[in-house]
């Protein structure tokens, strides 16, 4: 799989062009103008991930008995996710949106878990553990 960074809700422009602009030097797929009826679909497809359909939780691989219904409150801060890098490169990534100034609370790597997820889903779990970690 080709790396890719998909950046979800970022609707001030100047702030995704610097984002974008800081990422290019590493050569990088990203995919930045993801529309809101797409947020349904799951990452994985939006990043690439060939096994899986653009139908929400249409894939070759059964769904885990755990996942359970999401609220569909939207996605309520910019989100990034990270798919098809190496421990190393994820490293150089974070380094990158840093230097850029511009800050992104959510972020995640795309897993075998959460492939199949909608944007939805993913931000909701990314924000619970955002939430956890920083105590609030």
């Amino acid at each position: 799989m080709r790396e890719t960074i998909l950046l979800f809700h970022f609707t001030d422009q100047s702030r995704r062009n610097k984002l974008v602009k800081a990422l290019l030097p590493l050569r990088v797929r990203v995919v930045a103008d993801i529309s809101e009826e797409d947020y349904k679909k799951p990452v994985g497809y939006l990043a690439g991930v060939k096994e899986l359909s653009s139908e929400s939780g249409t894939m070759d691989l059964p769904e885990l008995p755990e996942e359970k219904p999401h609220p569909q409150k939207g996605i309520m801060g910019e989100m990034m996710v990270m798919a098809g890098f190496s421990s190393g490169r994820i490293d150089q990534v974070l380094r990158a949106v840093r230097k850029s100034g511009v800050p992104v609370p959510y972020k995640a790597a795309l897993t075998a878990s959460n492939q199949s997820w909608d944007a939805y889903r993913l931000f909701e779990e990314i924000k619970s553990e955002h939430e956890t970690m920083s105590g609030k």
